[in-house]
């Protein structure tokens, strides 16, 4: 399959605001359920075992304009919730069954307040992680919320969540994850074959898709963009990072490249891989979830890390890993976990002199042209330090 026609899938997808893909899932067989959820972590493994559909809700994007939602919530918060709760209000979720809320922030933690209350028949749960990374006291208490929503989902569904099942979907998302570990790497190494925009798209497909359908989807891609001749450029290499949660435009990612970087690594879409190797697939299914997450998760703002020069370098160390010459700081406006990251982030790269500029973005951006100059700018005077 030709990569112009995969991204074009995507890009359908993307832009698709009422999920007719998902619709069209749910209808195909009777009983079917969709669990939506928010960015970043939630246990997917869980909602594919019992037989669900699991949906990224992203926010609604540059498409969508946002009239209710603003009555939900303050001016001076990111705009993920309030078109979140537009694409509620306008009923393009009226097919979802039950929404997961993951311990992003406060305003993610109201949210799934107000859901309950906007939609009471929807099974609606605020999802909480450890913030301690100990396996009897952190641990503990994640196996115990993995049992509470598995428990959930089992009444939402009407049916057991078997060891079986719960066995055969650690395994489907291992190798998700490894294919998804395989893209990055390939951009990592041939920037040029693979730019951002197709791989941001690629990953957002993700949250539509059956997994099995992505996996697929990503073993095309990389196949293809194998025999694709795409001309190297003279660009350099930045990790972008602060858009672990709201997602910034497509347009915004294109202006980056565009001025001349190619990006090697980022935080976009992180629900993708966030665990960083397989769960494993024999004893306690529960119990290696856990483990997982407490010993095999990547850091990110929200993640509570007890050992600060670990979450001061984990972002330097990228740099190290992936060749790249700086870093670009793009963060939502108000995404309080992202900016107060930053600074301590911004110290760690002074001490090791990586170069790095910051800007800040809300999903609906539309004037790109400030952002692709001052990524040019930037881009250009890696150039010239790294010739000096």
């Amino acid at each position: 399959m030709p990569v112009q026609e995969i991204i074009q899938r995507c890009e359908e997808l993307f832009e698709d605001l009422s999920f007719s893909s998902v619709r069209a899932w749910k209808e195909a067989e009777p009983g079917r359920k969709v669990v939506g959820y928010m960015p970043i972590y939630v246990p997917l493994e869980i909602i594919h075992a019992a037989g669900m559909l699991p949906l990224g809700i992203l926010g609604g994007g540059d498409a969508l304009e946002v009239i209710h939602g603003d009555a939900y919530y303050q001016s001076y918060i990111c705009r993920i919730p309030r078109s979140t709760v537009e694409l509620g209000v306008t009923k393009r979720l009226d097919f979802v069954d039950g929404m997961l809320f993951p311990s992003i922030c406060d305003v993610i933690r109201n949210l799934s307040g107000i859901w309950k209350l906007m939609f009471p028949d929807v099974y609606t749960r605020y999802f909480d992680t450890p913030q301690n990374f100990r396996s009897d006291i952190g641990g503990e208490f994640y196996v115990n919320d993995l049992r509470e929503l598995v428990s959930g989902l089992e009444n939402l569904g009407g049916r057991k969540i078997s060891d079986d099942d719960l066995r055969a979907s650690i395994e489907v998302y291992n190798e998700s994850r490894r294919w998804v570990r395989k893209v990055y790497q390939f951009r990592s190494e041939q920037p040029w074959k693979v730019p951002a925009s197709e791989v941001y798209l690629l990953m957002r497909a993700g949250q539509t898709l059956p997994v099995e359908d992505h996996t697929q989807m990503m073993k095309d891609y990389l196949a293809a963009v194998e025999n694709e001749d795409r001309r190297m450029k003279d660009n350099c290499r930045v990790i972008v990072n602060g858009s672990f949660c709201e997602q910034p435009p497509l347009g915004l990612i294109k202006s980056i490249e565009l001025a001349g970087c190619y990006i090697v690594d980022d935080d976009y879409m992180m629900i993708n891989r966030l665990i960083t190797e397989d769960v494993e697939s024999e004893g306690d299914h529960l119990l290696n979830l856990s483990e997982a997450f407490i010993k095999h998760s990547m850091a990110f703002p929200s993640k509570f890390e007890p050992n600060g020069e670990v979450q001061g370098h984990y972002l330097a160390d990228i740099v190290k890993q992936r060749g790249a010459e700086g870093v670009i700081f793009a963060a939502p406006s108000f995404c309080d976990p992202a900016l107060l990251d930053q600074p301590m982030l911004a110290n760690v790269l002074d001490e090791r002199k990586i170069p790095y500029i910051a800007f800040q973005f809300a999903e609906n951006s539309g004037q790109m042209q400030p952002i692709r100059e001052q990524a040019g700018t930037f881009a250009d005077s890696i150039k010239l330090w790294s010739a000096a």
